[in-house]
C-alpha cells in the first residue's frame, strides 16, 4: 500500500531560503571543486570550526596528534557545564563512534542527555578532517548523515519544521575517528550579547589575536550570564554598560528588565537583579555587589 503526501508551500518570500545546517559541508566542497584543488596544491589536512567560536585556533599540538594516531576525523570535546546541556555528545553505538544530538533524542530522555553526570562532555564542533579521505567516503557515495528535526517558529507565528544534518555526524565514516577532550578555552562562542559580555570582560585578554583566561581567575571555569530582553540587541546591551563590569570572582549572574551599569562596577559570587516591568534600577558607579539579589526601583539621575 502506497501513501501519497502534498507538500504544503507556505508563501513566505522573506523566510522561504533552507537552511541545511553545517552537514553540507563535505557536498560543498565536492560540488565546488576545492577539494580537488586543495588535494592538487599538497593540502592534506582540514580544520573546521564555527564561524562564532572564538577560541578555534590552529592548535599543532591536536594536528600531530592526528597524524600520530593516522586518525582520519578528531572531534574536540571538552567537559560539560549547566550553560552546555544542549550540546551534542559522542555515543558508542553497537561498537560504532557517533554523534548524538538533543533534536535527536527522544522526548522521555531529554532530561537524562542534559545530565551532567551522565553526559560529561559534548561537541564543540571544532574538526580535524583528513581530505583525502574525505575523498575516498564522496566517491564511494558512502556519506550518510542522519536527518535532524527541529521545531521552529517563524517570527510570524508559524510552527514549521527545520531538516538539517551536523557536520559532526560523519565522524562514524572516518577511520581511526575519535575525540579529544581539550580545555574550555578552545570553546568561547559568542551566539548572544551574554556571551558577549563574557569575552569583552577582564575574564579575558588577548594574546598574539588568540582569546586567554585571566590567571587572576581562581577557577577555570566561566560564569552563568544570563542577560534578559532588554540586553538583546547589540546596540542595547551598549548602551546599559558604561563598562563592563569586573567579573574575575563571578560564578552566576542573570539580569532582567530595565537595568544600567554605571562605571567600575564589580560583580562577585552570585548577583541577580531584576527589575520589574515599569521600574528601572540603576547600578551606580563603583559598586561591589556579592551574593546579592535586587529588585525594586533605583534611579540615578544627572544634577
Amino acid at each position: 500500500m502506497f501513501q501519497s503526501h502534498e507538500i504544503l508551500t507556505i508563501p513566505a518570500p522573506n523566510e522561504s531560503p533552507i537552511l541545511p545546517g553545517h552537514g553540507d559541508l563535505f557536498e560543498s566542497l565536492l560540488n565546488s571543486a576545492l577539494l580537488e584543488k586543495l588535494l592538487a596544491q599538497g593540502k592534506e589536512y582540514l580544520f573546521v570550526s564555527n564561524v562564532d567560536n572564538l577560541g578555534a585556533t590552529v592548535d599543532t599540538n591536536i594536528l600531530n596528534h592526528m597524524v600520530e594516531t593516522d586518525a582520519e576525523f578528531i572531534m574536540e570535546v571538552t567537559d560539560k557545564t549547566k550553560a552546555d546541556i544542549k550540546g551534542g555528545t559522542l555515543i558508542d553505538y553497537e561498537g560504532q563512534i557517533r554523534l548524538l544530538e538533543i533534536a535527536q533524542v527522544p522526548t522521555e530522555h531529554v532530561e537524562d542527555f542534559k545530565s551532567v553526570k551522565k553526559f560529561k562532555i559534548f561537541n564543540t564542533n571544532n574538526l580535524w578532517i583528513n581530505l583525502r579521505a574525505v575523498k575516498r567516503v564522496l566517491d564511494e557515495s558512502t556519506m550518510d548523515l542522519e536527518i535532524i528535526v527541529n521545531n521552529k517558529t517563524t517570527d510570524s507565528g508559524e510552527k514549521v519544521l527545520q531538516l538539517e544534518t551536523a557536520v559532526g555526524a560523519a565522524i562514524k565514516h572516518f577511520k581511526g575517528a575519535h575525540g579529544i577532550n581539550v580545555p574550555r578555552s578552545r570553546f568561547l562562542p559568542v551566539k548572544s550579547t551574554s556571551d558577549l559580555f563574557l569575552v569583552t570582560s577582564n575574564l579575558y585578554s588577548l594574546n598574539h589575536g588568540e582569546l586567554v583566561m585571566n590567571p587572576k581567575r581562581m577557577f577555570n571555569t566561566v560564569p552563568l550570564v544570563k542577560l534578559g530582553d532588554h540586553f538583546k540587541k547589540v546596540n542595547n546591551f551598549l548602551s546599559r554598560f558604561q563598562s563592563i563590569p569586573n567579573i574575575l570572582e563571578l560564578d552566576h549572574l542573570t539580569v532582567t528588565g530595565d537595568v544600567t551599569f554605571g562605571s567600575k562596577v564589580e560583580l562577585r559570587g552570585t548577583v541577580i537583579i531584576v527589575a520589574n516591568h515599569g521600574d528601572r534600577i540603576d547600578i551606580p558607579s563603583g559598586s561591589i555587589l556579592e551574593n546579592k539579589i535586587i529588585s525594586g526601583n533605583l534611579r540615578i539621575l544627572d544634577h
